[in-house]
Order: C-alpha cells, then sequence, then structure tokens
C-alpha cells in the first residue's frame, strides 16, 4: 500500500516480529534448561498417538528440540516417521510398534468442541477407550516391549467437588466426565498386567492461546465480558503448556514414576480470581458477571459443566517426584502464553 502501508502498517508489523522472535528466545532458553535435566540420559525412539493436537504438538516440538527420535501414529496414509492405525476398526500392524522406547497416547475427540449430546458422548468415550485399549493390549504382546505407556486422562476423574483438596488418592467423582475418565484409564490395563510401566497424566486446563479453554475465554475477556461465572467461586486447576510438556518428559524419563500423576499447577485458583488475572493480563475489565444461563444456552450442559465445576486439585505425585514447576503461578504463565512479557 505504499506509503499508507509504511506509515500505518510498518509499526504493527515489527512489534508482531519482535513478539515472534521474543518467543522463540524464551522457549530455546527453557527447553535447553529442561534438556540438562536428562542429559546424561540416552534418548528415546518414542512413538505418539493424537500427535495433532493441542498438546501433541507442543510436545512433539520439545522431544525434536532435545534429540529425541520421534514417530507418530496416525489414521492417514503414513508418510516419513509416520504408522498407520484406525482404532475404530481395530486396525494396527504390532510389527510396526516394535522397538519403542516410550509410546505416548493423548487421542481423543475434543470434550469442549461440541454439545454433549448422547450420540457425541458415545463419541466422547469410544474414541478414548476403544483407542486406549487397542494399543495397550498390541504393547502388551509384544516381544520387545516399551519400557514406559503414557495415556491421557483428565481431572475430570474427580468431577465437581466445592471446596475439597483433591490428591491422586481422592475417590472417583460423579456424573458422565468421572465415568467417562474412569473408562480411559482402565482401557489401559493389558499394558499394566504385562508389567509395562504406565502412567496417566490427569490433564487440567491447559493454557494455550491457539486452542483449548483459554481460546474459547479470549473474546469474550478482550471485549470486558470476562468476569465471573455465577458467584465465580468454584476452583479452576490449571497448568502452562510449559509444565504441560516439561512434566511429561519428566515422568517418562524418571524410571521411579509410575500410575496416577496430576497434572495441574500447585495454585489452582477460583474462578473469580483466575478472570481477575486474565484481565490484568490483557487490561481490560474483568468485573462483568456471566450468568450460567448464558452459558448453556451457547453451549449446552456440556459449557456449564466445564465452566461451573470445582476441582481444586494438587499435583502432589509430580512435585514428590522431583518435577519443578516452571510457571506455579497464574500471571506469569498467561503473559507468557499471550505474548504480553512485563519486561
Amino acid at each position: 500500500m505504499g506509503i499508507l502501508g509504511r506509515v500505518f502498517g510498518s509499526g504493527n508489523i515489527k512489534r508482531r516480529l519482535k513478539r515472534m522472535f521474543r518467543a522463540r528466545e524464551i522457549r530455546l532458553v527453557k527447553d535447553a534448561k529442561r534438556f540438562q535435566d536428562f542429559a546424561h540420559m540416552k534418548r528415546k525412539k518414542i512413538l505418539i498417538a493424537g500427535s495433532s493436537g493441542l498438546i501433541g504438538r507442543q510436545l512433539i516440538a520439545f522431544f525434536d528440540t532435545v534429540g529425541h527420535d520421534v514417530w507418530r501414529l496416525v489414521r492417514k496414509e503414513p508418510k516419513g516417521k509416520e504408522i498407520f492405525w484406525k482404532p475404530s476398526e481395530g486396525k494396527i500392524n504390532s510389527e510396526d510398534l516394535e522397538g519403542f522406547d516410550a509410546v505416548i497416547h493423548l487421542g481423543g475427540a475434543g470434550i469442549g468442541d461440541k454439545r454433549w449430546t448422547k450420540k457425541r458422548k458415545v463419541i466422547l468415550e469410544e474414541s478414548r477407550t476403544k483407542s486406549t485399549e487397542l494399543l495397550s493390549s498390541t504393547l502388551s504382546k509384544l516381544e520387545k516391549k516399551p519400557e514406559v505407556f503414557i495415556v491421557a486422562s483428565a481431572i475430570g476423574f474427580y468431577g465437581s467437588r466445592g471446596d475439597e483438596e483433591l490428591t491422586e488418592n481422592s475417590d472417583l467423582g460423579e456424573g458422565f466426565l468421572p465415568e467417562l475418565c474412569q473408562a480411559w484409564e482402565q482401557s489401559a490395563q493389558p499394558a499394566i498386567d504385562a508389567g509395562i510401566r504406565t502412567i496417566h497424566c490427569r490433564t487440567s486446563l491447559v493454557l494455550d492461546a491457539t486452542g483449548g479453554a483459554l481460546q474459547k475465554m479470549l473474546l469474550p475477556a478482550q471485549l470486558g465480558a470476562g468476569g465471573p461465572i455465577g458467584w465465580g467461586k468454584q476452583w479452576y486447576s490449571w497448568m502452562s503448556m510449559d509444565d504441560q510438556v516439561y512434566g511429561i518428559h519428566h515422568v517418562m524419563m524418571t524410571q521411579e514414576c509410575e500410575g496416577i500423576y496430576n497434572f495441574s499447577s500447585p495454585n489452582p485458583l477460583r474462578q473469580k480470581t483466575f478472570a481477575k488475572v486474565l484481565g490484568k493480563v490483557l487490561w481490560r475489565p474483568s468485573f462483568m458477571p456471566v450468568p450460567p444461563f448464558g452459558i448453556w444456552f451457547l453451549f449446552g450442559k456440556m459449557g456449564v459443566t466445564l465452566a461451573t465445576d470445582s476441582a481444586k486439585v494438587m499435583p502432589n505425585r509430580l512435585l514428590e517426584s522431583g518435577y519443578n514447576f516452571e510457571y506455579p503461578t497464574l500471571e506469569p504463565a498467561l503473559r507468557d502464553a499471550l505474548g504480553k512479557w512485563n519486561d
């Protein structure tokens, strides 16, 4: 656009480029630091299912950076370091799975992508249980079994529990999500029975501006309508994307890690406090309450459940295993996720 573009557009472009390079600089420094934690150990050959998802993309980028040999399980025609499978039809070639050190399963239809109709609930469960059962049973019969099998799960296991502090030893909650998570975790039993070190990562709200719950929060928050939902007293358990990725790497490389691990920050917050911090980072007001009815109208029961359930989840076993959080508190985690650093 000639002189108009230089006058009105160049400043914006320069700012965006500066943020992009700043983000890459910060990422490289953090990745290098985490690499040193296990630099003395042999790099692993890793197979990942769900590699195209929100967490999978970031996990693969980190694994590539630190030198692991990463392969993907895909449902399309395989290319390069890809292996085909079709869990809905029970299709997988067991010979292709021989020789991997670690297998990570992050797959499953998105919990918050669509309304929870009866049909959708079936898809949500079967996309997790069938794929996990197929993968775990196949791994259990291999001649050379993997050292570790890591399966995604969710803090939805605990249900809505008010102010109760929840740890890995807490009981199963009530409702659709707890039942889904229980069936999901039980689907990995063949791998456990075969003696494979199996880990379930009960994931909380993962902070990433490109997808998931945070992306859905951004537009109303930027418009000044990201205030308390209802009274805002429900507990939000969250985790930075960095800690999600580094935490998975930590439990994979630490041979003593096995069983259930809560993947959540050691500092959960009430929803109204979460909204206030998000508003502060975005320089937007965050006092306007959001009625649960409005969420129900837009997203149905799924939206109300995800927005109003209260789960104060603590990552006790992750801390006990020696993991050090990159972002134990919310504001620095949001600033990093949104590229709004203070300095």
